[in-house]
């Protein structure tokens, strides 16, 4: 094969070496160095593949982007947000469009080459822009990493619906959402975040009480399967796949664009906290306003009292308005049993709010935490087993193992999650359990895995869920068999019919 004849801009392996093709016998990209004693990539590989001839060696599909594996790319795709486990890929695309998507996982299929969508997201800041994933779900070891970035563009918006690439992040959407008047139902508390990531993983925010996931805002997605095969899906049509990728691990394809709906925007928020030092009082008010339907928006979280002797419980209330018509402050807490001389009220834009976590991230960033290893891990509890679960855990829990971070604490209605990937407590009311840690340096990160492994296993004995970005170590075929329950057959159909050769995401671990 003449160097000529391949596609000059399709795959760049640093200055040094030229791409030859996909080594078949090294499972490498196999590279040509002008120079003998220049630095390049596989070199090992690339003499294996001379060895064998001309046949072992694949030419790389031609590609409107490109195609890298300089040290750099490599090893920013190989960590994630978690900083707890490392799974360096081979290559990393930067697609020039869908159709690139398309094209090299229809080449990585031929070749087995696995391959994982990759967010990269952030503020825009090179050094922060990583994958939100906490226990390497995004990583594709020895595979090829697709950077989304790449499909970043806002197609259109009109009134109640936006088309979006998967690069597009949160923030992004919802400014340019805003700036016509509207706002997507349920966002993510960080903004920062690709629509792609968070769609294949659910997409949870305070707006969930009311419309669900991200993915239950989901009108259409077009979708690149495991056989390269780009593919519009929806409820009315290719439904199998449509149901398969949201919240569905990245297993059956992988989303390149997403049509979601969107609200009218409100032009402020007037954010309550109330504050519990009893779990029993905290839990009844907050099913309490959530099934009055009291605010718009409903989180909370637990944090240590100011004593430093025990727990304690905020709700956090948002009511959305516009103008000067005000909410009656009095009318929302009528009836709580919170500690009422803590209460406050903020009343600030609603974009404010909707951005509320750059400060507190910006303050992470600045003193270091934010790049440390963070063993989140987060649960969906069924509401009867919830006060069960939370004493035993927060006798479990220190200080420490809360580090800068916190702990999200709060209800939901299980109705309102209608994907079938994203399984829920089989009742009508749950609590999610978000721990969010932030670590400080010197942390025994081993010893909060396996805290974080206890407290999984006891959650799932009283009928309790997991989300996927969790950091869960030793999680076995069994466990997933167990997580998706009478789904699991779903699950495993979906991978056979849409990833046959088992490439796509292999980060995640689910067995099928």
């Amino acid at each position: 094969m003449s160097k000529s004849a391949l596609p000059r801009r399709s795959v760049i392996v640093g200055a040094a070496a030229t791409v030859v093709g996909w080594n078949t016998v090294g499972r490498s990209w196999a590279v040509e160095a002008p120079d003998p004693e220049a630095a390049t990539v596989d070199t090992a590989d690339t003499a294996s593949g001379a060895a064998s001839g001309a046949d072992a060696l694949a030419r790389p599909p031609h590609l409107d982007g490109t195609l890298v594996a300089d040290t750099d790319a490599l090893a920013r795709f190989g960590g994630d947000f978690g900083h707890l486990v490392t799974a360096a890929p081979r290559a990393v695309l930067r697609p020039g469009s869908v159709r690139d998507v398309a094209t090299l996982v229809g080449f990585a299929r031929r070749h087995r080459i696995p391959v994982a969508m990759n967010g990269q997201s952030g503020t825009g800041e090179t050094a922060e822009l990583e994958s939100h994933s906490s226990y390497g779900q995004a990583g594709v070891r020895g595979g090829v990493a697709i950077d989304s970035r790449g499909l970043d563009r806002i197609i259109r918006i009109t009134p109640g619906r936006a088309v979006v690439e998967a690069g597009v992040t949160w923030a992004q959407l919802t400014d340019a959402a805003l700036a016509k008047g509207w706002m997507p139902p349920c966002l993510t508390d960080y903004l920062h975040l690709s629509v792609g990531g968070t769609l294949s993983v659910g997409g949870i925010g305070g707006g969930v009480q009311r419309y669900g996931f991200q993915v239950d805002t989901v009108e259409s997605v077009d979708v690149v399967t495991g056989t390269g095969e780009l593919v519009t899906a929806s409820a009315s049509a290719n439904r199998e796949l449509f149901e398969a990728v949201l919240g569905g691990g990245g297993q059956a394809g992988l989303i390149v664009r997403a049509t979601l709906r969107l609200v009218r925007a409100r032009e402020r928020a007037l954010v309550l906290n109330l504050f519990y030092d009893d779990l029993g009082a905290y839990l009844a008010d907050q099913k309490k306003v959530m099934l009055e339907r009291r605010f718009d928006l409903q989180v909370g979280d637990v944090s240590r009292n100011a004593a430093g002797t025990g727990w304690r419980y905020k709700v956090e209330g948002v009511v959305h308005y516009d103008g000067t018509a005000a909410p009656d402050r009095a009318k929302l807490v009528r009836g709580l049993r919170c500690v009422a001389a803590d209460t406050t009220f903020t009343d600030q834009t609603a974009r404010e709010y909707a951005y509320r976590v750059d400060a507190f991230a910006g303050f992470l960033k600045g003193a270091g935490l934010w790049s440390q290893p963070k063993p989140w891990m987060s649960l969906f509890l069924p509401a009867s087993a919830t006060e069960t679960f939370m004493r035993e855990a927060t006798a479990l829990l220190t200080p420490e193992d809360l580090g800068a971070g916190l702990l999200l604490f709060y209800p939901f209605r299980t109705d309102v999650f209608t994907r079938p990937m994203t399984v829920m407590p089989d009742e009508s009311v749950g609590f999610h359990f978000d721990l969010l840690s932030f670590p400080f340096p010197g942390a025994d990160h081993a010893a909060a895995l396996r805290r974080n492994r206890r407290l999984y296993d006891r959650a799932v004995q009283l009928g309790g869920k997991r989300y996927l970005i969790g950091a869960i170590p030793d999680v076995t075929h069994a466990d997933w068999r167990l997580h998706y329950g009478s789904r699991w057959g779903r699950v495993v159909a979906a991978k056979h019919r849409f990833d046959p050769a088992g490439i796509l995401t292999p980060g995640q671990g689910i067995h099928s």
